[in-house]
């Protein structure tokens, strides 16, 4: 959740608090898959003034949905004074009494910097205030485009490429001594402007200092966290397994009856018919088979996350296919023919504008007032081409701060 230079909109931001979003890495050649220092801002303390405007004062209007269950606390989304869109989760005020446990311990998941997570930017812990800031995922949860699509079912290809990627997100976070995560489901699971599945920080840290792991249905949860009320490293794991039983399926289906399934070979039945000719008998078995034994009963035998990720990069399909594209979304950033206008203004051919603008019903004799109006149209129009031409050749060379500038003055021109 946070500031992303996506292929559907442009963000225009300073670099105090947010940057510019590095092109997705291959994680297998960057072990860390870390960007910080590339544009992602450390973290820091926020001031509940900062928040609250952040979030036009917590309003209604800007809760969004983190879990599809009554949640013990609220996430906001909202936006900075510098544009960069955050989601604020604010803690009731008797989950964390102790300031200093709950500052130290945001301060060790926002040190996490992962292309694979919706990553911890900030907290704010002033008086009775108890709040984490992320960044801002703006495409919904796998819940949403699993179980609640509207226009098509989500394809295999992208099923996979979802588990992949939360392995992965695992992977890193046990690789920095955070093995541990907190009620793992599938609206923990968000997706960012490019469409890219991305596992939420939030799930990092617990809802409050003694509070439970597991706010879902026990149904979902690990045999072994019901008898100790304790989450380990293999919790975690059993959880996933659920979640690739919801990707399986395209249903929420309790592991039990998943198990059985599985026992009596009646895959058909655990498998979501909207796939059907969308993967071989081997794949949606090799699948299958890595959720039982995610699902194990006895905790030592289920895989740990670098094993999980092993297991499913050999299953990528279309791997070179843009997430957008898998979900189905057209590519805004494709170009569209320019109109006469458009034209004349690219090319600076202010005899060609002044054509067009007669023929759709600008007037030269209307006075001196329209003939300035138009002299200062083209100037600004004029401005915004080299503001424009700053940019690109600013980002060229990776000097990120000029050429924000230079978009930012586009963006101006263009909302105004």
């Amino acid at each position: 959740m946070g500031c992303n230079f996506s292929k559907y909109s442009t963000c225009c931001c300073s670099t105090e608090q947010g940057g510019v979003q590095v092109p997705e890495a291959n994680i297998e050649e960057n072990e860390d898959n870390n960007v910080e220092g590339n544009g992602l801002a450390s973290f820091r303390e926020y001031t509940i003034d900062q928040l609250r405007k952040a979030t036009s004062g917590f309003a209604i209007e800007n809760i969004v949905s983190e879990h599809g269950e009554k949640a013990p606390n609220v996430v906001y989304k909202g936006k900075l004074e510098n544009q960069v869109r955050i989601a604020v989760k604010r803690f009731n005020k008797s989950n964390w009494p102790d300031a200093h446990q709950f500052l130290e311990e945001a301060r060790a998941v926002g040190q996490l910097r992962s292309q694979r997570l919706a990553n911890l930017l900030g907290c704010c812990c002033e008086g009775d205030e108890r709040l984490l800031v992320s960044e801002y995922m703006s495409n919904d949860t796998l819940a949403k485009h699993l179980f609640h699509w509207e226009t098509q079912p989500m394809k295999w290809a992208m099923r996979l490429r979802v588990a992949l990627y939360l392995a992965q997100a695992l992977e890193y976070c046990t690789s920095k001594g955070r093995a541990l995560y907190h009620d793992l489901n599938a609206y923990r699971v968000l997706f960012d402007d490019d469409f890219n599945p991305k596992l939420s920080c939030f799930g990092l840290m617990k809802n409050s200092r003694d509070g439970k792991s597991y706010s879902t249905n026990l149904a979902f949860t690990p045999p072994e966290y019901l008898r100790t009320g304790r989450v380990t490293p293999e919790s975690v794991t059993y959880s996933f397994g659920t979640l690739l039983l919801d990707l399986l399926s395209g249903k929420h289906i309790p592991p039990s009856h998943a198990l059985d399934l599985i026992r009596d070979r009646n895959l058909q039945s655990l498998t979501d018919s909207c796939l059907e000719g969308q993967f071989s008998d081997d794949e949606g078995t090799e699948l299958v088979r890595l959720a039982s034994r995610c699902l194990q009963s006895e905790p030592r035998e289920r895989p740990n996350p670098k094993s999980l990720v092993t297991a499913l990069i050999p299953l990528q399909k279309d791997s070179e296919v843009p997430s957008h594209v898998l979900m189905g979304i057209p590519d805004g950033s494709a170009a569209f023919p320019l109109t006469p206008l458009g034209e004349a203004c690219l090319r600076m051919d202010l005899t060609s504008i002044h054509e067009v603008l007669e023929k759709i019903g600008y007037k030269d004799d209307e006075g001196a007032a329209t003939e300035l109006s138009f002299q200062m149209w083209t100037n600004q129009m004029q401005q915004t081409i080299d503001s424009k031409k700053k940019g690109d050749s600013a980002f060229r060379v990776k000097d990120f701060k000029t050429a924000i500038e230079g978009y930012t003055q586009v963006s101006n021109f263009l909302g105004s």
